[in-house]
């Protein structure tokens, strides 16, 4: 341990996969407050945890099963001349469900419409959970297979994975709330979710869509975005003044 400590690659490792780990973990922040924003207030931050936690037992339970990760990239199948493997598989459904899950929730953004019962009772906390627990899986499968090619060490690794849900268990509240509060932000993160399953549909089928070129395009609309909510603010403002 002391070995690794003084390993100046180590420590660039280390940083790299934390800052790689955070920025996976937007995806799944956001998906997380969106879903948890459809239970009654008071039981929402308890959703973001349990989600949350879910995801760090589950990465931690995966990185410790590192040689049947690796072999979720064997083949299993193919289709249409393309061999897909396990994790292939887990993708393409991933996908499928958060590109479902997005443009049923923009639907219901547009239309206005709730679906009933759907801030009160145990079984919808529990649907809630259960949607989280699916996407975590998903966003699991490739933190995990990030982490195993960046870092040689499976402490390493786990380090990472833990402080990077540790901030984004930090960061939950303050985006679920600015979310919140900012319709159109929802509609934005809503948006980015479609956009996200399409990219791993895509990796399921062995096309892959270079992450940078998609939180480019994140970041550039959430900077038009708040220069809006900024202008809308300021025009309150003056609108208000006598």
């Amino acid at each position: 341990m002391l070995e690794l400590l003084n390993d100046p690659g180590v420590w660039a490792s280390f940083g790299t996969l934390v800052l790689l780990e955070i920025i996976l973990g937007v995806d799944n922040i956001i998906f997380i407050s969106i879903i948890a924003g459809r239970l009654p207030e008071e039981q929402r931050p308890r959703a973001r945890y349990l989600g949350l936690s879910g995801a760090l037992v589950m990465r931690i339970a995966l990185l410790a099963s590192i040689s049947w990760i690796m072999g979720l990239t064997a083949s299993v199948m193919s289709v249409f001349g393309i061999d897909l493997s396990w994790r292939d598989l887990i993708l393409l459904g991933g996908g499928l469900f958060l590109i479902y899950k997005a443009t049923g929730e923009i639907y219901v953004e547009v239309e206005g419409q709730h679906e009933e019962g759907s801030k009160s009772g145990s079984a919808t906390f529990s649907a809630v959970i259960a949607q989280i627990i699916m996407v975590d899986l998903v966003f699991s499968i490739d933190s995990v297979i990030t982490a195993v090619g960046i870092a040689d060490h499976i402490e390493v690794m786990i380090a990472a994975v833990i402080i990077s849900v540790i901030v984004m268990m930090v960061a939950a509240t303050p985006i679920a709330a600015f979310i919140e509060r900012h319709p159109s932000m929802k509609m934005l993160a809503l948006a980015f979710l479609v956009m996200i399953g399409m990219a791993l549909m895509a990796d399921g089928m062995h096309f892959h869509v270079e992450r940078g070129f998609i939180y480019s395009a994140m970041v550039f609309s959430l900077f038009v975005e708040v220069l809006n909510l900024v202008r809308g603010k300021r025009a309150r403002k003056r609108f208000m003044q006598p």
